[in-house]
């Protein structure tokens, strides 16, 4: 199957980046490389670009969209460890640094990932498929309250206590293999006339980002990103869930910091240093024609910071 994914507020990314065509640039989520191609089109040959990905098979897809470039380094991996990718190809700090944290629109459709509920596929949902857990797991072996708790959170779904149940009941008499199987479980879980779109939507949601681990780390990897930057350098996020955009917006506030001392004195006595100043003081949202051209582009918001 072709990997295909519509990059999300493109233009955006792009200007937020502002690009010094020498300078060494970082995609954290590489993805089938449609930012990644903008972003060295604008490198001259002694500019760098570093495309890391967990998913192997979208690595594949970068490589033969960018085969005409020869300044492109591809590292399977998590950006959750960008400090450790970064150190061991021998670079200490970058001009900038983007991270497009959806889910990409292969990965939704192509049938042995079962990331979608559209369809009848196995129930997997690992973007790199070397890891252990899976979404059978997660909803054969993980206790009631756990998924409750994490349909709740992640999925921000308010009947998670009434499919949990109902997940642990069917999982009684067989196991849940599919993801029709577990799409059934939930339409008998959510009110027909429930109209936030598909009933499974948040509940894959949810699985997917605890299969993923993609929440719990992100503060930490933000502040990881901030200080692989140069001075100037810019970081540019894109997220697709109000935690994600949270732990984003934490870590660019702490990172600008705020001097503590009282606003009579002459000067700061405290230490204040901060690490840089935040771009997007409201988050970026693509354009209604953006939106309407793709739909998944819904839920996005771009936050950019410039490190000191």
């Amino acid at each position: 199957m072709e990997f295909k994914h519509k990059p999300v507020m493109l233009q955006e990314c792009i200007e937020g980046l502002r690009i010094n065509e020498d300078g060494i640039y970082v995609d954290g989520t590489l993805g089938g490389a449609g930012h990644s191609k903008e972003i060295i089109k604008r490198l001259s040959k002694e500019g760098q670009l570093i495309g890391i990905d967990r998913d192997e098979e979208a690595l594949q897809a970068a490589k033969e969209n960018l085969k005409e470039y020869s300044n492109v380094r591809y590292i399977h991996g998590n950006h959750d460890n960008i400090k450790e990718i970064l150190n061991d190809i021998g670079i200490e700090k970058v001009d900038g640094i983007l991270m497009d944290l959806g889910v990409s629109s292969y990965q939704l459709d192509e049938r042995n990932r079962g990331f979608s509920y559209l369809e009848d596929n196995i129930l997997d949902m690992r973007m790199d498929k070397s890891q252990d857990l899976t979404a059978k797991k997660v909803v054969n072996e993980y206790a009631e309250e756990r998924l409750a708790d994490i349909i709740y959170e992640y999925g921000e779904e308010k009947f998670s206590r009434r499919i949990a149940k109902n997940i642990c009941e069917y999982r009684k008499k067989e196991k849940i293999e599919t993801t029709k199987q577990l799409v059934d479980i939930i339409e008998k879980s959510v009110p027909r006339n429930n109209k936030s779109g598909h009933p499974a939507k948040r509940t894959f949601q949810a699985i997917r980002i605890e299969v993923n681990n993609e929440i719990e780390p992100l503060y930490e990897t933000v502040r990881k990103c901030i200080e692989c930057l140069k001075s100037k350098g810019r970081l540019c996020i894109i997220t697709f869930h109000s935690l994600e955009d949270r732990a984003v917006k934490k870590a660019y506030v702490e990172a600008k910091g705020k001097c503590t001392c009282p606003p009579d004195l002459p000067y700061c006595i405290c230490g204040f240093k901060s690490e840089g100043k935040i771009i997007t003081r409201k988050p970026i949202l693509p354009t209604k024609e953006e939106q309407k051209e793709n739909s998944r582009s819904k839920s996005a918001k771009l936050r950019i910071f410039e490190k000191v």
